[in-house]
């Protein structure tokens, strides 16, 4: 059962994530109005991905060690990754820096896992597993790493390295997804 006082609602961990989400369309602005990506100016959308990403973890480190974890921050911590990361990945896709297979990929993982937390949740808040969490994590160093004009600059092993990360973020992505779908055949059970 989801916690509905002001308290649950309105701590720090909580705030923080709520800005994450308030913050992408930020992002999305410097990624379209900055658009090329060889552009000095492109390092504030690197920037900007970085503070909202790097919150991701402060968020819930202040939420462990103050003891204030609740069923809102649970659900809304993954949201606030898939709008990042979703955000992020159909901007770079529209520029032609990202190939939509991917993206539609990771879309259907994130919103299929989102619509069936959203199903179970009068049950039960289904937290991120760890598998879940590293997948964010590579996600989130392959959006970094595209947005980033590094790739312009040190050209091809700088790109090998990319591709190693975007097929990371791919398997774990597919992986976790498949992981979440047995887990729910299993309770079901």
């Amino acid at each position: 059962m989801i916690e509905k006082t002001a308290k649950s609602i309105f701590n720090l961990p909580n705030i923080i994530t709520m800005a994450r989400i308030l913050a992408v369309p930020f992002l999305l602005w410097s990624l379209f109005a900055i658009g090329d990506k060889s552009s000095g100016w492109r390092w504030l959308s690197v920037i900007i991905f970085i503070v909202i990403m790097a919150s991701d973890g402060i968020d819930g480190a202040i939420a462990r060690k103050r003891g204030l974890v609740t069923n809102l921050g649970k659900l809304l911590d993954p949201i606030a990754d898939k709008a990042l990361l979703g955000g992020a990945l159909v901007a770079l896709s529209i520029l032609g820096e990202v190939q939509w297979t991917f993206t539609i990929l990771v879309l259907i993982r994130e919103l299929g896992i989102t619509a069936y937390r959203m199903v179970v949740i009068k049950k039960r808040v289904v937290a991120a597993s760890a598998g879940g969490k590293w997948k964010t994590t590579f996600q989130g160093v392959m959006v970094g790493m595209v947005i980033s004009p590094l790739t312009e600059w040190l050209g091809p092993w700088f790109g090998i390295l990319e591709s190693l990360i975007v097929f990371t973020a791919l398997y774990l992505t597919i992986h976790t997804g498949v992981q979440y779908l047995v887990a729910a055949a299993k309770a079901r059970d």
